[in-house]
């Protein structure tokens, strides 16, 4: 699985996937998060929903992706869904698809204050998975 909490798929993390999932044949799934960005009195709120242009723009990134890892020879496919908790949705995708792995593209962890960036998402991922190997490239 390759999966991104709303940043671009890099040349980077299509490499390191496709090593893995080459010696095994594996088919890749690539998975992207349109951040919703809070609730109103505990419930969603449309205003604080992803906007049609930035659904359009997690749903390019991720057909980019998979027509990337098409041509290179793999069977793949992806998803775009709406969250304000990527780690946990990203954790019961992979869970639900019984995914062997899971990379994604990470900045610098920045210790305990910067854990509270949304850009530090991977790292909460990583740290979560107690099952699935996730793989970070920075």
């Amino acid at each position: 699985m390759v999966a991104s909490e709303g940043r671009k798929i890099s040349h980077d993390v299509r490499v390191r996937a496709m090593e893995l999932a080459r010696p095994h044949q594996a088919t890749i799934f690539v998975m992207s998060i349109a951040r919703v960005w809070g609730t109103s009195l505990g419930f969603p709120n449309p205003g604080l929903m992803p906007s049609r242009h930035e659904w359009a723009e997690q749903r390019l990134l991720v057909r980019e992706a998979v027509s990337a890892f098409e041509k290179a020879g793999f069977e793949a496919s992806g998803l775009v869904l709406a969250t304000r908790r990527a780690r946990k949705r990203i954790l019961g995708e992979a869970k639900a698809r019984k995914m062997d792995a899971i990379v994604m593209g990470a900045d610098p962890h920045r210790g305990l204050l910067g854990d509270f960036q949304w850009s530090q998402e991977p790292h909460r991922v990583a740290r979560g998975s107690r099952q699935i190997p996730v793989y970070l490239v920075e």
